[in-house]
């Protein structure tokens, strides 16, 4: 989605400025009006080689620990400039100096820090943006730093371990197919000749395996020119509203990575949200923000109108309790938050209550996982075995 940047000013003559995602320049003007901002300047960002460069080379972890460093600085009395300046001095990759280098210079020329850092969207997701400009406001910057360290660390954890779990199936996987393809393109031509030269009559196994090879040996082009078929009428599908909701669906029903994607997807929205109504984001702001946070276009969905119905007064939670969607337990525990005037509190329990159950689905997934790719991989090897040996023994039993 664009983003688009702004200065503005709000009720009290206050000047803003930040980035706002919207589809149209219109509906970007559209959302800071209905906000009460008075528009001074709003144009689409148009990232430049820097920021190309930026969104490139700098990862995640570096993201992290950036956030964590310089929170620690702050809260130790630093001003921001010094805390920029000794992290540029320590740090040693080229881009990620060159990218603080850049900040420092503008937040030294008087910027804002979220200004400056809204220039750099492929580095600082628009959560990070607004709960900085939400710090600088209130002037609890290393608070609000220190909260963004803890809840990036608790990302990239979170991050590693499904990782963990998928990398012995992807590598186990991987080396059968490399395997496999050698044999097909290699071995089988060769003892398609031997079985021809003796005439033997193949058993079905081989001959499935006979004609793989074929294909693979001389119609490749064919399933080059098919794969990438397939790609681009699964992009073009994927772009679409309704193919969209539709891989959105499947995505959610898949067994056991299901349940997973729901969970992981859920902690990512109650903790973004708490972090942002924490830090004194206005509660429409951080829906709209927070519904970005997943590419799942039915939770988008629900979120987007759960801020539909939050902007004509109705409870956050009335909107999710009636969404399918949602479990039960999060329109229960954010009407508890409203009741009591603790939604922040209730949406830390519930991110809590949902890392709980997809460090559960983690580890559903690493127990059933190996089994099943042990399953795979002696079924794989014993179909090539009884296609290579089955001929071999009729041929030898003919003597």
């Amino acid at each position: 989605m664009p983003r688009f940047t702004y200065k503005a000013k709000d009720s009290q003559s206050k000047t803003a400025e930040g980035i706002v995602e919207a589809n149209s320049l219109k509906q970007a003007q559209s959302l800071l009006h209905e906000r009460g901002f008075f528009i001074i300047s709003l144009k689409e960002q148009t990232p430049g080689l820097f920021q190309k460069g930026a969104g490139t080379g700098i990862a995640f972890q570096d993201l992290v620990h950036f956030t964590r460093q310089l929170s620690t600085m702050i809260t130790a009395g630093l001003t921001l400039d010094e805390a920029l300046l000794i992290l540029i001095a320590q740090i040693k990759k080229p881009k990620l100096i060159l990218l603080l280098r850049k900040i420092e210079e503008e937040v030294k020329s008087g910027k804002s820090f979220a200004s400056v850092l809204a220039k750099y969207p492929k580095v600082f997701p628009p959560v990070y943006l607004s709960l900085v400009q939400a710090g600088e406001a209130s002037g609890k910057l290393d608070t609000i730093l220190s909260r963004l360290a803890e809840n990036l660390e608790k990302s990239r954890d979170f991050r590693n371990k499904i990782r963990g779990a998928l990398v012995y199936p992807i590598i186990v996987i991987s080396g059968m197919g490399v395997v496999s393809f050698i044999v097909m393109t290699v071995v089988v031509p060769r003892l398609t000749s031997l079985y021809q030269e003796f005439e033997i009559d193949l058993p079905l196994p081989t001959q499935i395996m006979i004609t793989l090879s074929n294909i693979l040996v001389n119609s490749w082009y064919v399933i080059v020119i098919s794969i990438v078929l397939i790609f681009v009428v699964f992009m073009n599908i994927r772009k679409s509203k309704y193919g969209q909701f539709v891989l959105s669906t499947l995505i959610l029903n898949i067994p056991v990575f299901g349940p997973l994607i729901k969970q992981s997807t859920l902690v990512e929205i109650t903790k973004t949200l708490a972090l942002l109504i924490e830090g004194g984001v206005p509660i429409l702001t951080s829906l709209e923000i927070a519904q970005h946070t997943t590419n799942n276009v039915l939770y988008r969905e629900a979120f987007v109108e759960a801020a539909r119905k939050v902007e004509k007064g109705f409870p956050l939670s009335d909107p999710l309790m009636e969404n399918k969607i949602m479990p039960t337990i999060l329109g229960q525990m954010v009407a508890v938050g409203e009741h009591t005037g603790q939604l922040d509190d209730s949406l830390n329990k519930l991110s809590v209550y949902f890392e709980t159950e997809a460090d559960s689905a983690v580890k559903t997934l690493t127990t059933m996982i190996e089994p099943i790719v042990m399953v795979l991989l002696g079924i794989g090897v014993g179909f090539l075995v009884l296609a290579v040996l089955l001929p071999i023994y009729s041929l030898t039993s003919k003597f």
